[in-house]
């Protein structure tokens, strides 16, 4: 496989890369190197190019050098464009043009032509889908960042800078053209990308990033950049709040500093460090970040914090460990407060480093934060909640312990073999497509977790039992959302399903014909929208006592997910009955209540992909484990409870009629499915 990857923006080299040199030269350098080092460990892989932009600077040479061998496998190529010399992202669409016809002149002569093309921001998804049309290579979109949720985070108009809405433009097309988009959160999922009128979840897919976080565990301090810090400080042995970002406003560090210094009890408490990209003089600083710091500069003037806050100019890439290392020997916490951050590399590696977090509340720190359990969520924009959030952690030690615990945690759930298994199988299956069964004559509709997954043994049963069923469409049925779903059947190198009911049965997803991405049922979404006032029913729960609302990312259009016991779900109940709104509870392992539409349910949308299908009820067959499978069970004739259930599922009034399966997890449902086939032969 030959995948050539494009990538406009920053200064792009093989090794030294000078992180903040210019605005645009940041994390998704970092992504993309150690992504396509990662890649080049597969067999399966024979060549990876980079192609990116041929400039003249005072930057550095090398941005001028044509080619340039990163490994054996792996080269960045440099392609002239019709502007010499170094250009931020916002002017990046002048070069489109240019940079395509030299691109597409490139690929006609090599060897082979690659069989993919991975598009790195906007501008270059805008090359690519100008190769695409001359040359039939299909391409995959990472955005890294987005302009309406830059322009929303800064409070601007989308269509107020025309270089932005330039920009905005370029990502519709990305949406609307990509064969897949790689996101690295459900956050960019499933809320940033929606706010985009090409917006289709199907094909998207949230592959998390991985770090290279084995230089960071056990990370040891070195005098001379202890000393870069201590210079500025009175008392540098006190906790030390640690900031690493580029100077740009999206970055929001005079959030942090404002934080600091409206709150006393901070500053007598700790230190403010603030590591913000490599500067000379101030003047000759890239974009808006000479302003920046100017900002930071006179926020440090006005609270008067000289002694407590350092801002050292310049660091080189290797004293990274060292700088956490830094804070986590003075009891010191992490902070990033981005107005929203696509995913946030720093924060996993100064969690592997031994720092807990405090982290903005946009973006993927939301799974970070939720997967490791290593830090803090807050609201950027209110300094307040930064210092509270800071002074928790350094005053109960018991809270610091669990988020340093946590930490450990972050280099098995972010990995870049891990990754880069996940990216190629993607890759591959676009190649060879292999479209979903069009006539099936039996239906198979699984839940996901502790059901389809949970036993490695019992679904490495099921992928070899499930290769042999000609004639069976498989399916799942989820209280995970379409993209929180896919991730972990991919993770688990589920078999792909060729329906996907998620969110409780609030939504349907198709396979489509070339095998990878999905398409939303509409129909299905305009029935359970019928009835269904999402912004009435959330009113009239707001303030019922022992209702704690989930999380933001397990809120959907049409479903609505709590924290509540029994109890609650009866007082749910009369406070919807009382104010005359239909809906539907679900309850499940005693806690997890979502409100759904009247027709939503995982029994009504397993109906639907029947009726679909032209299947009677007799060649369906589901199964579950737990409480939010009941309306399934309760509705197949041919149902499976796995032996590992949960709720009492098996005593259930509704479902005597369910085969209650001697093995646990996916054994017990290929056990459910031959019991079930020998009933029906024995009755023919």
């Amino acid at each position: 496989m030959f995948v050539l990857h494009v990538a406009l923006q920053g200064c792009l080299r093989g090794d030294g890369v000078a992180y903040g040199l210019t605005a645009d030269t940041g994390g998704h350098i970092r992504y993309l190197l150690d992504l396509v080092r990662s890649c080049a460990q597969d067999a399966t892989v024979d060549r990876i190019v980079v192609a990116t932009r041929l400039f003249d600077s005072t930057l550095g040479a090398a941005y001028a050098v044509p080619e340039e061998a990163v490994s054996g496998k792996v080269t960045i190529v440099r392609l002239a464009s019709a502007s010499p010399g170094y250009l931020p992202k916002e002017d990046l669409h002048a070069e489109v043009a240019s940079f395509a016809d030299g691109l597409v002149s490139w690929i006609a002569a090599q060897p082979t032509a690659p069989d993919v093309i991975h598009a790195h921001y906007a501008d270059a998804a805008a090359v690519a889908a100008r190769v695409e049309d001359r040359l039939g290579i299909p391409f995959v979109f990472t955005a890294h960042s987005l302009g309406r949720v830059k322009a929303a985070a800064m409070g601007h108009r989308a269509d107020a800078d025309p270089r932005l809405a330039h920009r905005i433009a370029a990502e519709e097309t990305a949406l609307a053209r990509a064969a897949l988009v790689v996101a690295s959160s459900r956050d960019e999922a499933e809320v940033q990308y929606a706010a985009y009128a090409a917006y289709d979840p199907g094909r998207i897919r949230v592959v998390p990033p991985g770090s290279d976080l084995a230089r960071f565990q056990g990370a040891q301090p070195c005098p001379r950049v202890d000393a870069t810090i201590d210079r500025f400080l009175r008392a540098p042995l006190r906790p030390a709040l640690l900031a690493l970002a580029r100077p740009v406003a999206r970055k929001n560090l005079a959030a942090l500093v404002t934080a600091y210094g409206e709150s006393p009890d901070l500053q007598a408490r700790a230190n403010l460090v603030l590591v913000a990209g490599t500067r000379g003089d101030l003047d000759d600083l890239d974009g808006g970040m000479a302003g920046t710091m100017r900002e930071l500069l006179a926020l440090i003037d006005r609270y008067d914090l000289y002694g407590r806050v350092a801002y050292p100019k310049t660091h080189r890439p290797e004293d990274v460990p060292a700088l956490y290392a830094y804070a986590r020997v003075r009891g010191g916490v992490f902070v990033n407060p981005a107005l929203n951050e696509p995913f946030g590399l720093t924060l996993l590696e100064a969690s592997a480093a031994g720092l807990p977090l405090v982290a903005t509340d946009s973006g993927g720190p939301n799974d970070i934060v939720e997967t490791c359990g290593n830090g803090l969520l807050v609201d950027p924009r209110d300094p307040g909640a930064i210092a509270r959030a800071c002074l928790r952690i350094l005053d109960e030690p018991g809270l610091r312990d669990r988020f340093v615990a946590g930490g450990a945690r972050a280099a098995a759930a972010y990995d870049w073999d891990r990754h880069a298994a996940r990216y190629h199988a993607l890759l591959r299956a676009l190649g060879s497509a292999e479209p979903p069964m069009r006539d099936p004559r039996q239906l198979l509709i699984c839940d996901i977790d502790n059901t389809l997954v949970g036993c490695d043994a019992g679904l490495s049963a099921f992928r070899h039992w499930r290769s042999e069923q000609e004639g069976l469409a498989f399916g799942v049925a989820t209280g995970r959302s379409f993209h929180s779903a896919m991730a972990i059947l991919e993770q688990q190198a589920s078999p792909r399903p060729q329906v996907m009911i998620t969110s409780v049965g609030s939504e349907i997803y198709h396979l489509d014909p070339n095998g990878v991405s999905y398409s939303v049922d509409r129909p299905w979404r305009e029935a359970v929208s019928r009835g269904w006032d999402r912004t009435a029913v959330r009113a009239a729960l707001s303030d019922l006592p022992d209702l704690v609302a989930q999380g933001p990312l397990e809120q959907r259009t049409h479903k609505l997910s709590y924290f509540g016991d029994a109890d609650t779900v009866r007082r749910v109940r009369a406070r919807l009955d009382a104010a005359g709104l239909p809906a539907s509870l679900i309850h499940s392992h005693g806690r997890y209540l979502d409100v759904l539409p009247p027709l939503a349910s995982k029994g009504t949308a397993v109906d639907h992909v029947r009726t679909l299908y032209g299947l009677g009820e007799g060649n369906v067959f589901v199964a579950g484990d737990s409480g939010n499978d009941v309306e399934m069970l309760r509705a197949g004739r041919q149902a499976i409870i796995v032996a590992n259930f949960s709720d009492d599922l098996a005593s259930h009034a509704a479902l005597g009629h369910s085969y209650v399966a001697r093995a646990s997890h996916a054994r017990g449902v290929i056990e459910g499915v031959a019991h079930f086939r020998k009933t029906l032969a024995h009755v023919a």
